[in-house]
Parts: structure tokens; C-alpha cells; sequence
């Protein structure tokens, strides 16, 4: 009887109204899933060979995993960088006298 050990790894998307934390998390629970599936590799009845090749396809798992997130994080930088740019100074308010109300006019005469 042969022992093997199948993921499924859901694709992530950069749109599609799931944010990028929410992405992350779900990759973060597909790798904590690839490290229980590794530990239990080692009590496997697979031969060793069998057991080698398993252990290279979850290594890279991971490694596609931890890219996933690493370009999320990336893109997640990339719009708090683009937000600042394109957020537009705050004119400041005149306060006081000199400034035009219902109670108070300015009239300047030269």
C-alpha cells in the first residue's frame, strides 16, 4: 500500500476584491498544512526513495508559497507608496478676522 501525499495550493490573485492579508493568511495555512504533511512524512510506510521525492515536491511548496507572499507583501508596499504620492496637501484654512463669513466681509481699498 503506497502512502502519498497530495496539496492543493489556491491561486492568488493581485485583484478580485480579496486583500492582500487576507491572501497572506490563507498561504500562511497552506504552509502550516505542508509542515504537518512533513512531519508525518517521516512516519510514512512510503520507501525511502518515495519519501525523498515527497519531501522535495513540499519543499517546493514552500518555496512557491513563500514567493507568493513576499510579491504580496511587495505589491502591498507598493500601494501605500502609491497612496502617499496621490494623497493631495491639505490646503490650511485661514482662521480670524481675515478670513471671509457670513458675519464678517473683507473689503480691501487701495
Amino acid at each position: 500500500m503506497s502512502n502519498t501525499i497530495t496539496t492543493s495550493i489556491p491561486a492568488t490573485s493581485s485583484g478580485g476584491g480579496t486583500d492582500a492579508a487576507s491572501q497572506i493568511k490563507k498561504i500562511t495555512q497552506q504552509i502550516s498544512k505542508l509542515t504537518k504533511q512533513l512531519s508525518s512524512l517521516s512516519k510514512s510506510s512510503l520507501s525511502a526513495d518515495q519519501k525523498q521525492q515527497q519531501e522535495q515536491l513540499i519543499e517546493a511548496q514552500f518555496k512557491m508559497l513563500q514567493a507568493q507572499i513576499s510579491q504580496l507583501r511587495q505589491q502591498q508596499a507598493q500601494k501605500a507608496t502609491s497612496k502617499q504620492e496621490t494623497v493631495a496637501p491639505t490646503e490650511t484654512k485661514a482662521e480670524g478676522v481675515n478670513t471671509k463669513s457670513d458675519t464678517n466681509q473683507i473689503n480691501v481699498y487701495i
